[in-house]
């Protein structure tokens, strides 16, 4: 009993808070925010490799419609989620006897411009950076599509979170 009541005292308050919320944790709210639009990262860092911008972007897109009810539009979405890469770099992480580098270290660096055109309570413009770590035995081109694979995946985590799950 107790249960059923803090079920619909949950409901209740939920349909009367001021956003909608999903049980992804994105909150929208899907009677004035019904597009989104999301141009190709551009690959603005020095050091450029070809695959990222388009998985970047890719899994953005992917990301987005599956935790939300937006429908992905080319121009005029009333979301705007602008970026471009700007840091590509390896450097060692974990330096050993002999000043020998343990690990290497890849570091991706985006920024952001989001944009919500009904709602600009959320908009950001900000820089996310993430990185992994790797063996300094195994060459960068060996490792290298499994490493940005991980390190897109927390990026995009990173934008939806600060566009999407404002608890």
């Amino acid at each position: 009993m107790v249960r059923l009541l803090f079920i619909a005292l949950c409901c209740l308050m939920l349909n009367s808070a001021c956003k909608i919320y999903s049980l992804t944790g994105a909150s929208i709210n899907p009677n004035v925010v019904k597009t989104a639009t999301i141009p190709y990262f551009q690959n603005r860092a020095q050091l450029q490799q070809p695959m990222l911008s388009r998985n970047l972007t890719e899994k953005l897109k992917d990301k987005i419609q599956s935790q939300t009810s937006l429908t992905l539009v080319n121009e005029s979405g009333d979301i705007l989620i602008d970026g471009e890469i700007t840091g590509y770099t390896v450097q060692p992480a974990a330096i050993q006897g002999d000043n020998i580098a343990a690990k290497n270290r890849l570091t991706v660096t985006i920024h952001v411009k989001y944009t919500n055109s009904k709602d600009d309570e959320f908009d950001y413009d900000t820089t996310f950076s993430r990185f992994e770590d790797f063996d300094s035995n195994s060459s960068l081109d060996a490792v290298e599509n499994d490493l940005i694979d991980k390190i897109a995946d927390q990026l995009v985590e990173d934008i939806f979170n600060k566009a999407f799950v404002n608890w």
